[in-house]
């Protein structure tokens, strides 16, 4: 048995070990506190073994550093109004894209792999590129397993049905079924019926 680890868990681990540097908590379902980032990314990559088994390595890594280092770009620092969110998205993406790819060269992979991810993470060619699609999948069932019902306490049905009928129109049929199967509270049930009917 070998102590040097695989390419694709070495950077995986890297990964987890940028995002452990989150100074954000979040808590996970037994109420314990994990750095925000690394709680997001652990979920992200346990979404896609479910979503998709034999997904590509480099589908895994973008899983993974979704949100990598998110907190040095604070939506903050950018105007709050909805060009301000469209630059600060963008910029995240760069950032997510770049250090994914710097951590990969580190573990050994080659530009092909480190401009593939880079690909995913900034959402290029979605709804044409399968990879890109997958991705975008597993981001919104983390956020509808997970988020959902947090954000719910914070804004109006009427303000949820916009969010949940836009989070189902990035997804594909696919991410549909796998949605349908996720088990949320009775009010949140009824939300996401509301917001397909409509």
């Amino acid at each position: 048995m070998t102590n040097q680890a695989d390419p694709l868990t070495a950077t995986l681990n890297a990964f987890d070990d940028a995002n452990s540097q989150d100074p954000n908590l979040d808590q996970d379902r037994e109420g314990k506190s994990h750095p925000k980032e690394l709680l997001y990314a652990q979920r992200m990559s346990t979404e896609l073994a479910q979503f998709d088994p034999e997904a590509s390595a480099e589908l895994q890594l973008a899983a993974r550093a979704q949100h990598i280092e998110r907190w040095v770009i604070p939506r903050a620092d950018y105007p709050m109004d909805r060009s301000g969110y469209k630059r600060w998205r963008t910029a995240l993406g760069q950032h997510h894209a770049e250090r994914a790819s710097a951590i990969m060269r580190e573990h050994g992979y080659n530009d092909a792999s480190c401009e593939r991810v880079a690909t995913m993470l900034q959402k290029k060619q979605l709804k044409r590129d399968a990879e890109v699609q997958a991705l975008e999948d597993v981001i919104c069932l983390v956020f509808i397993r997970h988020y959902l019902e947090d954000f719910a306490t914070k804004h109006s049905d009427e303000k949820l049905i916009d969010i949940i009928r836009k989070t189902w129109n990035k997804m594909s049929e696919k991410g549909h079924e796998h949605a349908l199967q996720i088990n949320l509270a009775p009010h949140l049930q009824q939300l996401v019926g509301k917001a397909l009917a409509a």
